[in-house]
């Protein structure tokens, strides 16, 4: 059989992405979506999303780690399916969609979504790093000479060593002004470094500010794979109306043999 896939990046966080609309594609098969972001012997994706219909909004997302397993929020696939769902016409610019989280807003003009994220009433803060959730779990750690880290093997020391089986994301952040930070983050799920991780900048933009190193609610995050944009309000100690904001670019379309 041929599946018809389209292939999205976010600041270089890339994606298989499905319109699974009408129940076509095998779900329970971790296999298949591990083969299909597989780089040499399939498409190649750091996951693999699903678009679906969902009776309480405009679509659902369902979404994959690169080892086949469904995982927890990513907010730069998130914005990727947005930018998929206006493609197809399923919005119009604006949209409300569910996720694994819940309720998400979003908008798009030309390939910049701007996505609304899911609140964040706790961040952690411990003497070498922080931890808070934004959707899914981030250890924030500040360290000096970013671009000279071996991320891959120093983020799967923190991932196995603190975090046991189940894990978290690691994002490691260099200040490079009052306002800006560089991040560079090793997923779970990928088990390696990605050019970018939305709900990874989220989180270092909020843990930044819990820890003084910024007083502004709008941030600058740079990472390997492009910019983006955090804003928030913060009420109370707690973080809300969080919104990540970025491009989000189609790559190819394409049939693929299964």
């Amino acid at each position: 059989m041929a599946l018809q896939f389209f292939k999205y990046q976010g600041t270089g966080n890339d994606f298989v992405i499905i319109d699974n609309r009408l129940q076509t594609f095998p779900k329970n098969d971790t296999k298949l979506i591990a083969k299909l972001c597989d780089r040499k012997f399939g498409i190649g994706g750091d996951g693999l999303i699903l678009l679906e219909n969902d009776k309480m909004s405009d679509f659902k997302m369902v979404y994959y780690n690169a080892d086949g397993a469904e995982s927890t929020m990513c907010g730069n696939g998130g914005r990727c399916l947005v930018a998929f769902a206006n493609y197809l016409g399923v919005i119009n610019g604006k949209t409300s969609f569910n996720a694994i989280d819940g309720l998400h807003h979003a908008t798009i003009v030309e390939d910049i979504v701007e996505l609304n994220m899911t609140d964040v009433d706790e961040v952690k803060i411990k003497p070498a790093y922080s931890f808070l959730d934004t959707g899914s779990p981030h250890h924030v750690q500040l360290i000096e000479n970013l671009s000279k880290l071996d991320v891959q093997k120093e983020g799967a020391k923190l991932r196995y060593g603190l975090y046991g089986q189940v894990g978290s994301n690691i994002n490691f952040v260099e200040q490079l002004d009052s306002n800006s930070f560089g991040v560079r983050t090793y997923e779970r799920g990928v088990e390696d470094e990605t050019l970018s991780c939305g709900t990874g900048v989220t989180a270092v933009a909020i843990a930044m500010h819990k820890l003084g190193k910024t007083s502004l609610n709008s941030i600058e995050v740079s990472t390997p794979g492009g910019n983006l944009t955090i804003s928030f309000d913060h009420q109370e100690g707690s973080y809300r109306n969080i919104y990540l904001k970025g491009p989000a670019k189609q790559v190819y379309k394409g049939e693929i043999k299964w």
